[in-house]
């Protein structure tokens, strides 16, 4: 059985462009046994990284006691769900030119030392197995050059942070212009398709 983590970024509910879009990418993902581990970070926002986590994340696993690792469970809640997925999917709005803080919070909590990456002389190596991410990204506005247009430092931001935990198979998909009324919204979202064997057969054997 493939089993799915979806994060559900946007807090606007059932009027978000980004959940419409990736409730689509389910329904035309087909027959066939698909478990999906669903966390809602809107609806039930982590807490940002406080000064006991980092601590806790900083000391050698050896020397941590039951404090650090309570403040450290979270976390590995988080980690233990990305690793047993065998394909992720994104579901996020742009917000301010990058991911909105509610998904900010979830990659603070996940990309930690010598848990999901290692620091060497050559930079960050990550310590996660690859597998495939499709992160649905919405704009109120347009991605491209022309008026209105906005430069989009989501999209490299995710694929950088998750090739520093060791995965490189980063998709993003635009949906651009959500909020110049109805029909550019509809048009975007009718140009929603699931890639071709996403997630099943590019999900690592």
């Amino acid at each position: 059985m493939t089993t799915l983590l979806h994060l559900s970024v946007s807090s606007r509910g059932e009027a978000s462009g980004s959940r419409q879009a990736a409730a689509r990418l389910l329904g035309q993902i087909g027959a066939g046994p698909l478990r999906v581990i669903a966390r809602d970070l809107a609806e039930q926002p982590l807490p940002h990284p406080d000064r006991a986590h980092v601590e806790a994340s900083l000391m050698p696993p050896e020397q941590r006691g039951p404090a650090e690792h309570a403040a450290l469970a979270l976390s590995e809640t988080l980690i233990a769900e990305l690793e047993s997925a065998d394909a992720v999917l994104i579901s996020t709005p742009m917000h301010n030119f990058t991911v909105p803080s509610a998904l900010k919070a979830w990659i603070d909590l996940v990309v930690r030392p010598n848990r999901t990456f290692q620091n060497t002389p050559a930079g960050k190596v990550g310590m996660l197995a690859n597998r495939p991410v499709l992160a649905v990204v919405t704009c109120g506005g347009p991605f491209r050059e022309g008026p209105g247009s906005q430069q989009d430092f989501l999209s490299p931001y995710l694929k950088y942070v998750f090739a520093a935990i060791g995965i490189t198979q980063v998709e993003v998909m635009r949906l651009e212009r959500m909020n110049w009324g109805p029909d550019f919204a509809q048009m975007a979202l009718d140009s929603v398709r699931v890639p071709a064997g996403w997630p099943r057969e590019m999900a690592p054997a």
